[in-house]
């Protein structure tokens, strides 16, 4: 199911962009069940471009085993973004030819899936299994440049910085936090900081209630205007969605 995905529906010409920042309800280890958690967000909120949190189709289970773009339980995610018209950015462990592993984050279309972004800055643990990615991205979709960022990376200024170096308009970031008021912080500063900085839009994703290892973690999933103010924030708990569209 692995597909070169062309993005640019429409053209080059970017016009609003409605966006849903997805606090998924952790199904377990369980992946085909997250899938269809994921698809069943995807089709209620019914946005261009849907966004989940680090290693959402896994949870944040650092032993977790990996997946590729072809892996059929993806399926489910691809209808779902077929019926509505959604691009959607999953996150899960992949295996890459060469037998490195590295946490990812999937686009999923309704014309199939490919790993998008591999995670730069690895933090703790992750660094006994995974290999750091080499490269900042940007992906576009309908004229729209999205600089892509997972967790950690988020919170190192330099990764911010050379991704907007690129061009983008928004820095999106796929997370997971812990629930104290600490995490509350530097997930709020984090994004506050990379859009005012540099003058984009800070679209986040991050985990709510339990997540693999986590025993719960902090929500608080939005958007972040170019400013550096909140444009809208979810709360808590996971189940929760917020929606926004960009201006173009």
């Amino acid at each position: 199911m692995a597909a070169a995905i062309d993005l640019q529906k429409g053209g080059e010409v970017k016009g609003p962009l409605a966006v849903a920042v997805v606090q998924p309800v952790w199904a377990g280890a369980d992946v085909l069940a997250n899938a269809r958690v994921h698809a069943e967000a995807i089709e209620q909120v019914g946005a261009r471009l849907v966004v989940f949190p680090e290693l959402s189709l896994t949870g944040y289970d650092l032993d977790a085993p990996s997946l590729t773009a072809d892996d059929r339980r993806l399926l489910v995610i691809a209808n779902a973004c077929r019926a509505v018209g959604s691009v959607a950015l999953v996150g899960a462990p992949v295996r890459d030819a060469d037998g490195r592993e590295h946490i990812a984050t999937l686009a999923v279309t309704g014309d199939g899936v490919i790993v998008a972004y591999r995670k730069m800055w690895l933090h703790g643990a992750e660094t006994d299994r995974f290999t750091p990615g080499e490269e900042t991205v940007v992906f576009p979709v309908d004229g729209w440049r999205l600089g892509l960022a997972i967790c950690y990376d988020a919170a190192v200024p330099q990764h911010a910085a050379d991704t907007t170096a690129l061009g983008v308009d928004a820095y999106v970031a796929s997370t997971v936090y812990g629930p104290d008021p600490g995490s509350w912080s530097r997930r709020d500063s984090h994004m506050s900081e990379r859009a005012g900085t540099h003058d984009v839009w800070g679209v986040l994703a991050t985990a709510a209630g339990p997540s693999g290892s986590f025993s719960w973690t902090s929500g608080g999933s939005g958007i972040w205007a170019p400013n550096g103010e909140v444009a809208t924030q979810a709360g808590s708990l996971p189940g929760q969605t917020v929606v926004f569209t960009l201006p173009a």
